[in-house]
């Protein structure tokens, strides 16, 4: 969901990008979901970014569920050509506490840095509100942007928390139940929810997944702490040209952005995962464990 806001307003006079990039493609970038309480999963992740079909950087999600609790770390750098017209790079972290009625978050975090500045946000929340905002340096057009008031920052969550979603336990994992949904997003500058809504199924095959997954196109709605007036915002709460790709996590009853697709003003950007893993601890140390030469017969 930090996607969408990242294309759509910027948060400063040089629009540093990244850390609305993540909370949409990522909705494609960040996949992991609850767990039981008695259990551990884990995520790795890498993504490619491409714009018109050429490649503009590449992105990682790494994370955890352990018990009653989850982390969950991303990455983003553009390169080649693009990061010679805008270098731009950032990291974000999200933490909290697992439910049976879904995620709390208790802290969200991002830096991010383009050819014209770096911006910080840190922010703590609880009961799905948001208990304090730090962003550094805050945007240089904030008196003429929508306000964000105390309610705005109520019943939301943040846009790396954004990306886990749960599916109730008596409906499937694949189809309508893993789209039809509204998630209320706030990214310590910006308020707006993102829209999904079910299209198709269908089967993909990557380096560490195989299977089903459900098409949703997806629908920005900027509610506050935009400007009215840009050309962006209104490019991107008119653009019906948006899909998302859930994954399904059978143990946490949830789906997770596997790709995603965007029409911008210069063509479609894609976020398309170069290997994708799910699992438990186990696997995970199995997976980055050294292979040993076969013993000689």
């Amino acid at each position: 969901m930090a996607f969408l806001s990242s294309v759509q307003g910027g948060a400063g006079r040089g629009r540093v990008a990244f850390p609305r990039l993540v909370a949409f493609a990522f909705p494609g970038l960040v996949a992991l979901a609850a767990a039981t309480p008695c259990g551990a999963e884990t995520l790795k992740a890498n993504f490619a970014l491409s714009l018109l079909g050429l490649s503009i950087g590449h992105a990682s999600a790494s994370g955890v569920i352990e018990g009653r609790s989850y982390r969950i770390d991303i990455s983003m750098r553009t390169t080649g050509l693009a990061s010679l017209v805008n270098d731009t790079r950032g990291a974000a972290t999200a933490s909290g506490a697992l439910s049976s009625e879904g995620l709390a978050p208790t802290s969200y975090a991002n830096t991010t840095s383009n050819t014209y500045e770096t911006r910080t946000v840190r922010m703590s929340l609880a009961g799905n509100s948001v208990r304090a905002v730090h962003v550094d340096p805050t945007p240089w057009d904030l008196p003429v942007r929508i306000p964000v008031t105390e309610s705005n920052k109520s019943h939301i969550t943040d846009p790396v928390s954004a990306l886990i979603m749960s599916v109730p336990a008596s409906e499937p994992l694949i189809g309508p139940s893993a789209c039809n949904r509204t998630i209320p997003v706030f990214d310590g500058v910006t308020r707006f929810d993102v829209t999904l809504s079910f299209v198709e199924m269908r089967n993909v095959e990557t380096h560490g997944y195989s299977g089903p997954v459900s098409v949703c196109a997806a629908r920005y709605h900027p509610i506050a702490g935009h400007r009215p007036d840009s050309v962006s915002t209104r490019f991107m709460a008119e653009n019906s040209d948006i899909t998302v790709w859930l994954a399904p996590l059978q143990t946490a009853h949830a789906v997770v952005p596997y790709r995603m697709a965007l029409r911008t003003n210069v063509g479609m950007l894609t976020v398309e995962p170069a290997e994708f893993h799910l699992g438990g601890r186990r696997q995970a140390a199995e997976r980055s464990a050294p292979q040993r030469p076969a013993a000689d017969q």
